[in-house]
């Protein structure tokens, strides 16, 4: 019995680049409520989401008087972290303070 071991290494592998798509994003929203302070919710969008004086002002009179208000858009796992942040600080504090993510809308 003959044992061949001739072997051919001719498999040609053709190098294609693959494109990845970014990942899904996510808008961080804040609810109003008609009993959480507008000084805490300031201070929650400055330590949560790092937003300035000014921006977290902004955002806090738009929750106010729309009811609604995004702080952030982020990939899914930081979307997520930061409402669980946002809900344990309320949570913390006794404050209803409602805070969501959504599918960011495509831009």
């Amino acid at each position: 019995m003959a044992i061949n071991t001739d072997t051919q290494r001719d498999t040609v592998l053709d190098r294609q680049d693959t494109r990845l798509a970014p990942p899904p994003m996510y808008q961080v929203v804040l609810l109003n409520d008609d009993y959480t302070p507008m000084e805490f919710v300031v201070n929650v969008l400055r330590r949560v989401f790092g937003k300035n004086e000014d921006e977290a002002a902004r955002i806090m009179l738009k929750v106010h008087h729309e009811g609604r208000g995004v702080c952030g858009v982020y990939p899914r796992d930081i979307a997520a972290t930061r409402v669980e942040m946002v809900r344990q600080l309320a949570q913390a504090r006794q404050h209803p303070l409602q805070c969501i993510m959504e599918p960011a809308p495509d831009a």
